[in-house]
């Protein structure tokens, strides 16, 4: 089974629900949708006989916190064990990235109404005792224009490479959410995206 996760906003193949949800994939070439329910559950939309198995995990490496799949008819497709999922001051979280795209920052506006609709991926850094945010960056900077103090986080594994993420952010005095930039999208792009690609470029060639 072919899977591929599709990145954009625009996809006449998908509603655009789950595209501003990043839930379209495609399975050997046709449209597979993930709408979230709520909290820890999603429907799926998908017309055929496959397992979908693979593709509930492809969506759950991005969304871990959603547990529970159902089809279309509200009948339950699948389940997962439960998530340990917690609420915390926004003010508390540190993040890995240090910039978000200004385009993308309009899109979540969309879904978004409270900090109940914040749900992002975190770890525990014991070198600095913080919680680093893995993930959902814009989400986390909307949280902050918007006034929301609190919002919901969930434990996940990753590797080390995060931190060096996490002591580049601190280097450039990001140590809180509020210290991230906005930018417009071609800066974001040449800015992270080519931190980035210089990052893993570094790694690849043994110099980390």
């Amino acid at each position: 089974m072919e899977i591929e996760r599709i990145n954009t906003y625009a996809d006449p193949r998908f509603p655009g629900e789950v595209l501003l949800e990043h839930g379209a994939f495609l399975i050997d070439g046709r449209p597979c949708g993930f709408k979230i329910r709520d909290g820890n559950s999603a429907t799926v939309f998908f017309d055929g006989p496959q397992d979908l198995t693979p593709a509930m995990d492809a969506f759950r490496y991005y969304a871990e916190h959603i547990t529970v799949f159902y089809k279309e008819n509200g009948e339950k497709l699948a389940e997962y064990p439960p998530v340990d999922i917690r609420t915390m001051p926004l003010e508390d979280i540190q993040p890995s990235q240090f910039f978000v795209d200004g385009d993308k920052l309009r899109t979540v506006a969309s879904f978004i109404r409270s900090g109940d609709d914040i749900v992002v991926p975190v770890i525990f850094d014991r070198r600095t005792g913080r919680t680093v945010s893995l993930d959902g960056h814009t989400r986390l900077y909307y949280a902050y224009t918007q006034g929301f103090e609190k919002i919901r986080v969930f434990e996940m594994r990753t590797d080390d490479t995060i931190l060096d993420f996490v002591d580049e952010a601190r280097r450039r005095g990001v140590f809180c959410v509020r210290d991230m930039k906005a930018l417009p999208h071609g800066d974001y792009v040449r800015e992270w995206d080519g931190f980035c690609d210089q990052y893993w470029q570094k790694i690849q060639q043994g110099g980390g």
